[in-house]
């Protein structure tokens, strides 16, 4: 696998020449399975073929139970500057219930051991709303992710995803299913927490102290040009294209190996294109901006836009500034967002 990702990094080289990356991130399935030789080898991959001298943040995705002491006295010997770990909770119960692999201890423990090999950059993954999350354990997940002074956190309402384990077993009466009361109520919490404690909210399930978003995604939501290698992995151009590789592995490697590039791709309209600006942006505490939309789309769309943002203004969903230039989404609109976006999209 690893000699097919570093042959499409080849492969795709007049992609990424004359190009300035400023992220590198590794996630998708377990990267932390990667050794940090083979970390570097494809680190030294893409920086053959363009200029890496930008890149501000490298990101791993790690599981807690991958991440050993020796493993992150590894990672430190590579570029690596940046660990995302799947915590989830720091309680047996929850993690039991989720069927995570790790259990608290490791979580803890990895969190404390990479700190002390020098990572400072670090961000976690907590899921609030499970059945088996009371409200008392919620208030001690988030006081044990400020405490252990992690700079950045990502945290999830849990979803229920159709024909998944989850819904069959809630469909079979095996499991109880979230209670939108319950997960309202941690949700309302958690920004709670984070405004009296300084850290900011500026994206609907990403938080950070001072200096420390995460770059990578923050590009995503400014629907800035990606490049993604690997099985699965998306690419976009930051404007109509969009392409996506084969995710058999088998298949992958084996059109690698006979130099072809297996991937499908569609081309955005320009409703698409709206649609996903506005998805992208209304997420952020930077909201929707007024004449970037009409630089991009033309003020016909944006007067049809606007009369839909004035009504949800009129429901206390969407707040405006004074000259009406930045539109973004309430505390109560925070709570609807995915309905709010639904009634913004243009069809």
């Amino acid at each position: 696998m690893v000699d097919a990702l570093v042959k499409e990094i080849e492969l795709r080289k007049p992609e990424l020449q004359g190009q300035q990356i400023t992220t590198i991130y590794f996630g998708g399935g377990t990267p932390s399975l990667l050794s940090a030789n083979e970390i570097n080898r494809l680190i030294n991959s893409v920086a053959q073929y363009t200029n890496t001298f930008t890149v501000k943040e490298i990101t791993l995705e790690a599981n807690p139970d991958d991440l050993s002491a020796s493993y992150l006295k590894e990672l430190k010997h590579t570029p690596i500057n940046r660990l995302s770990i799947g915590v989830q909770s720091f309680f047996n119960k929850d993690l039991l219930w989720m069927n995570r692999s790790h259990n608290a201890n490791q979580a803890l423990n990895c969190i404390q051991q990479a700190q002390n090999v020098g990572f400072t950059n670090l961000t976690i993954d907590l899921i609030f709303g499970s059945p088996t999350t009371s409200h008392d354990m919620w208030e001690e997940n988030l006081e044990q992710w400020y405490n252990l002074n992690i700079p950045h956190l990502s945290a999830y309402a849990l979803t229920v995803e159709q024909r998944t384990a989850l819904e069959i077993m809630i469909n079979k009466g095996k499991t109880a299913a979230p209670n939108d009361e319950t997960t309202r109520q941690q949700f309302d919490y958690l920004m709670d927490f984070c405004w009296n404690n300084g850290v900011d909210q500026y994206e609907i399930s990403n938080y950070c102290k001072d200096g420390f978003i995460a770059q990578h995604n923050t590009n995503y939501w400014f629907n800035k040009p990606y490049i993604g290698i690997g099985p699965s992995a998306h690419s976009y151009n930051g404007q109509n294209l969009r392409k996506w590789n084969i995710a058999n592995n088998v298949q992958y490697i084996e059109a690698i190996n006979n130099n072809d590039l297996p991937y499908e791709s569609e081309e955005l309209s320009e409703f698409e294109q709206m649609n996903e600006f506005i998805l992208t942006r209304l997420r952020t505490k930077w909201g929707i901006p007024k004449e970037e939309f009409i630089q991009r789309f033309g003020l016909e769309n944006w007067e049809s836009l606007q009369q839909i943002l004035f009504h949800e203004m009129g429901q206390n969903h969407i707040i405006t500034n004074e000259e009406q230039t930045i539109f973004s989404l309430t505390r109560d609109g925070k709570h609807l967002a995915d309905a709010i976006t639904a009634n913004l999209l243009f069809t």
